[in-house]
């Protein structure tokens, strides 16, 4: 499964989503984390700078050319949480801490 968290620089889970300045891109396994790629997106800079759709379009496309299956996030607000499901994706929120462990975590059942 390809997962992809907010990070910081330290590899911990970042608090945004939306506005994340880095993400990780992780291909996940039930060995574990097969592999892992960072990237500087700047969503938090360009969050408000021509609007929500266009904004939710631009991580829609990161999304869709590194083939994400799963968001592993602290938060993200509705509208987001909305056009994720919408793809396809699953969405994992209330993470924290390590970064390579929530992305693990993502593989998991939700709860019932």
């Amino acid at each position: 499964m390809v997962v992809c968290v907010p990070v910081t620089v330290d590899g911990a889970v970042d608090h945004s989503w939306g506005r994340a300045r880095r993400v990780a891109v992780a291909e996940v396994t039930g060995g574990g984390v097969a592999s892992w790629e960072e990237f500087d997106v700047g969503w938090d800079v360009l969050h408000d700078s021509d609007g929500e759709g266009r904004h939710h379009a631009r991580l829609a496309r990161f999304l869709l050319d590194h083939q994400v299956e799963a968001v592993a996030a602290g938060h993200m607000g509705a509208p987001m949480e909305h056009m994720l499901g919408k793809m396809g994706l699953k969405v994992v929120l209330g993470a924290s801490g390590d970064a390579r462990e929530a992305a693990l975590a993502a593989m998991s059942p939700p709860p019932e």
